[in-house]
């Protein structure tokens, strides 16, 4: 029998330190903001099984004890170029078991850990943009030893996240690119960086170089190819310092107003944007994230109110990670005490015109966002699906008051720009009747089969009026995990990314780890997450009650539950653990026009680099992951978009490994050895030019 992977890093999953260091400020490694005595999930859920399908999970696990086997072979990665000298490989696993669903039949990439993207065998890649390339008319070329906040601002920003790919009218093959740039590693950017003494220009390209990126691409008409477009009339750069006009409920709230904006509706800059979506109407939302890292003397509030509300979003005391407060007040909470909450809210901006200004929607509230899913009811209401990433945090919807109107007309896009600042805000609460105590920690399989279990939304905000007593509905919107809290909303293991499925309407969440599980005053472990020390995650499937998203109920099951398939605690939607690929720490998802839904991992726990997985989420290969790509030695798999003749993904922060510098790096992608580390988008094809996975 082959031996478990090792877990490895001393932080949450596989990630490490310097990830959590410069992403999120330690998040992990502070007090949880959440200290209400709302259930857990698994403590309200109580594992509740699906006893229908007993004979079936009894069968996985006959097999997956007699087989012993997964895709797990060792890697064969073979070195090649990748476009403008980029790094690359191909591994294939084989398999002695029948074809895998349409789109996902490509040799499994085995886990690895190859300083390259490695892909199946029979595919190719290139570099579409790195950080630093030009992007609008007037930038220059990057040059590491003479970077500006000048240069930054015309140039492809730092650590790609989320990316939307739309169509350009009128000009064949090309596409419309917007990419979130969601933080900096000054570590890894500037020769010589002082932590403690950071220059004002460091600081000032640091702004600049989050955001986002709208960028056009050229397509090559006989593969998969993509080639960025600098200066195209369309593309922006959108940063730190960039304007964003507050709408929506809570525009112009005495909460929202600082001596530089005392109408509390003008707020400069986006930060930390991490997941998003795209909406019917051609717009793409931004979720800002981990912004509490980025403000400076956390505990200097004014009074006790204050304080507890800082709290809550995990603001802490002495000097913030970037020292951006020496260079700009606004990072100063003890200067400007209400400038910490103009961050964290979704932003809207409209790609096709590049001088419109971007958008802060309130009505979806503040909290640390990782996406903002959208999808319409059957009267054309649009409803948006949102995680906040943090443990024992919430998950929430939005659901319009407005119908979208059809049409790219001046009347129909005024309109629609007007559909997510009014509705209702709701957060999820979950219920089960299994009993609790078939959990023992161990992540055994208990009597039944699958996870499964009921819930309803609860009203938080309609408008100017709350549902939450004690809290006006200003309160609510911009300090909604504290309404979330007073109304018994569940508490979750770090919801993500969530995306409904174009085929099925079924919701998927992926909740990424939780390391407190079972510790001391923790939740222990129970039937919805059955491992202590959860290091690697799972998938939430949510169906809405008649299929309707306005609903106020809904029924739920665990997909995945992710890890190693010879553990016994995983779980694959009831798929033979032996024809699955290993997979970890369940980030940003997205779905192919097959159905499938396909999985990007952050901080994969198993000894492997992180990668990209499709599954199959109907018929008989339900269950069935197979892994696509892997990403170099410090990355992170981002913003996958899958396409027919091609796969997007963007790499996150390669190289960030505990002790690397400029001067001494820990990876040589994608340029080879002697050049700087940059994040960068990719495109992957099939060499024959057919279709992904067929």
């Amino acid at each position: 029998m082959r031996k478990l992977l090792p877990l490895i890093g001393s932080h949450p999953g596989g990630r490490s330190a310097m990830t959590c260091r410069y992403r999120c400020g330690d998040a992990c490694f502070h007090e949880t903001p959440n200290t209400s005595g709302n259930a857990y999930v698994g403590d309200v859920i109580a594992g509740a099984l699906s006893r229908r399908n007993v004979l079936r999970a009894s069968a996985v696990v006959t097999v997956a004890a007699a087989t012993g086997a997964a895709l797990t072979g060792p890697a064969a990665p073979q070195a090649a170029a990748a476009g403008a000298g980029a790094a690359s490989g191909t591994a294939a696993t084989a398999t002695r078991h029948a074809r895998p669903a349409r789109g996902l039949r490509f040799p499994a990439v085995a886990p690895n850990t190859a300083d390259a993207v490695t892909v199946p065998a029979g595919h190719e890649q290139n570099i579409v943009v790195r950080w630093g390339d030009p992007v609008l008319r007037g930038a220059p070329a990057f040059d590491a030893d003479r970077q500006s906040a000048k240069a930054q601002a015309g140039q492809f920003g730092y650590n790609n996240d989320y990316m939307a790919v739309l169509d350009l009218p009128g000009e064949r093959d090309r596409q419309l690119l917007v990419i979130n740039h969601e933080y900096t590693d000054e570590a890894l950017m500037f020769a010589g960086y002082d932590a403690e003494n950071p220059t004002r220009e460091q600081a000032e390209i640091g702004l600049q170089a989050h955001g986002l990126t709208v960028l056009a691409a050229q397509e090559e008409r006989r593969s998969g190819r993509l080639t960025a477009l600098p200066r195209h009339h369309l593309n922006r750069r959108i940063t730190g310092t960039t304007p964003f006009e507050v709408t929506g409920p809570a525009a112009g709230s005495d909460l929202l107003k600082t001596s530089a904006d005392p109408e509390g509706t003008r707020i400069l800059g986006t930060l930390n944007n991490c997941g998003g979506g795209i909406t019917p109407w051609g717009t793409v939302l931004s979720g800002e994230e981990n912004f509490n890292q980025y403000f400076a003397h956390g505990d200097q509030a004014g009074d006790p109110e204050s304080a507890a509300r800082l709290k809550r979003y995990g603001f802490k005391g002495g000097a913030s990670e970037r020292k951006w407060e020496r260079f700009d007040r606004r990072f100063d909470v003890a200067k400007e005490p209400n400038e910490p909450n103009r961050f964290g809210w979704v932003v809207e901006i409209d790609p096709f015109d590049p001088g419109s200004t971007p958008r802060k929607l309130t009505a979806l509230g503040r909290f640390k966002h990782e996406a903002a899913e959208p999808r319409l009811t059957p009267d054309g209401r649009p409803v948006l699906y949102m995680g906040d990433d943090e443990k024992f945090d919430y998950f929430y919807k939005f659901v319009s008051a407005k119908r979208m109107k059809r049409g790219s007309s001046a009347a129909a896009r005024e309109h629609n720009r007007t559909l997510l600042d009014e509705g209702t805000l709701y957060v999820a609460k979950f219920a089960g009747d299994s009993p609790a105590g078939e959990i023992d920690g161990s992540g055994k399989l208990p009597e039944d089969g699958e996870f499964d279990g009921r819930g309803e939304w609860i009203p938080l905000a309609t408008g100017t009026t709350s549902h939450v007593p004690g809290m006006t509905a200003e309160e609510v919107y911009v300090f909604t995990r504290m309404a979330a809290d007073k109304v018994g909303a569940t508490k979750m293991d770090r919801p993500e990314d969530v995306e409904p499925s174009p085929r099925t309407g079924k919701v998927y969440v992926a909740l990424t780890n939780n390391s407190d599980r079972g510790k001391d005053g923790k939740a222990p472990a129970d039937e919805a997450n059955p491992r202590n020390a959860n290091k690697h995650g799972q998938i939430l499937e949510l169906t809405e009650h008649r299929g309707d998203p306005a609903a106020g109920r809904f029924t739920w099951n665990l997909f995945l539950v992710c890890g190693d398939p010879e553990d016994p605690s995983t779980y694959f939607g009831g798929f033979p653990k032996d024809q699955v690929s290993p997979i970890s720490c369940p980030d940003n998802i997205t779905f192919d026009v097959h159905g499938n839904l396909w999985i990007s991992t952050d901080g994969n726990a198993l000894g492997s680099h992180d990668g990209l997985f499709g599954v199959a989420t109907t018929g008989p290969r339900r269950g069935q992951v197979r892994q696509f790509l892997t990403v170099p030695t410090g990355a992170e798999t981002c913003g996958p978009i899958v396409q027919e003749r091609r796969v997007l993904v963007a790499v996150q922060h390669p190289g960030e490994v505990d002790g690397a510098s400029v001067e001494q790096p820990a990876s040589h992608w994608p340029d080879g050895p002697g050049a700087l580390v940059r994040p960068s988008v990719i495109s992957v094809w099939r060499t024959n030019g057919d279709d992904i996975g067929v």
